[in-house]
């Protein structure tokens, strides 16, 4: 016979899943406890790759002291979908739990992305391409733009533009944070690397152990420095007629062009001065 959903009352919720439920934040929350049976896998999960020793290391905690945390589901046919908890729900199959502590919320697709990304945000779960890829779901699928998901999940909006440009990187590179050899930092430097010696800094990256700094100089390596405007030479003859007219009018004077075309720029500091200027160039009218 299968077993009913079982109301338990006033257990305490981490912070973490709190932050995702509407309302004022209250450390005493009503929650069901489910048969993990009952609980289906969502569509919505942004975390792709799991750690076999975070997962056992999990799973022994759980069949000493069961699941401390609530998992968050939203109503489903013929059962509950998983929105946010993936870890607790996987761990507590694997130690031959019953039932498992949930709160039942209805939400949308887009809610029960956001709640997943929010409390894997929370939680520093996620490694940064599968960060990007959720990221990159609320842009294509629901339309948000940057500054929303900035303003949802807590982060600024350079943030999520940074990690959102990760998945400009070729697949090994992504690949490889993924897997943990790579770091976030040294991804965002690799973004910088010209396209045809991004596979050569990659692979010295992996083999010599270089430190994001040393990323970021390779990089910046034989790129071209942008052309500058070449300084003109200054013609004597402006120079001279320049010091001229700053004595004759006590004040500094510029002249910008050539003597074909330009401009004459003269300076004054004060009301006085302007006064004083404009009595010289108009002979005292």
């Amino acid at each position: 016979m299968e077993r009913k959903p079982e109301p338990v009352k006033k257990k305490v919720l981490g912070r973490g899943l709190a932050a995702l439920l509407p309302g004022p934040a209250e450390r005493d929350v009503e929650f069901l406890r489910i048969p993990v049976t009952r609980i289906l896998a969502g569509g919505n999960q942004p975390r792709r790759t799991f750690s076999p020793e975070e997962l056992s290391n999990l799973v022994e905690s759980v069949r000493e002291k069961g699941i401390l945390q609530p998992v968050l589901v939203r109503p489903a046919e013929g059962g509950y979908e998983l929105v946010a908890g993936e870890r607790r729900l996987r761990a507590a199959q694997a130690a031959g739990v019953e039932t498992i502590p949930a709160i039942v919320k209805k939400l949308s697709d887009r809610e029960s992305l956001e709640a997943a990304v929010v409390e894997n945000v929370q939680r520093e779960d996620l490694n940064a391409i599968d960060l990007a890829q959720a990221y990159s779901r609320l842009v294509q699928e629901f339309s948000l733009s940057q500054e929303e998901i900035a303003r949802r999940v807590g982060k600024d909006r350079a943030t999520v533009a940074n990690t959102l440009r990760l998945l400009k990187l070729p697949a090994p590179v992504r690949q490889a944070v993924v897997d943990g050899r790579l770091s976030a930092g040294h991804a965002r430097a690799l973004l910088q690397a010209p396209p045809e010696r991004l596979q050569s800094i990659f692979e010295a990256v992996l083999r010599k152990g270089l430190s994001v700094r040393e990323v970021e100089g390779l990089c910046q390596a034989g790129k071209e420095k942008p052309a500058g405007r070449k300084a003109r030479r200054p013609d004597p003859h402006v120079q001279d007629l320049e010091e001229k007219l700053s004595r004759r009018g006590g004040t500094r004077v510029r002249i910008r062009g050539t003597a074909k075309k330009g401009r004459i720029e003269v300076s004054y500091f004060s009301e006085g001065e302007f006064s004083r200027l404009c009595d010289l160039l108009f002979g005292g009218r």
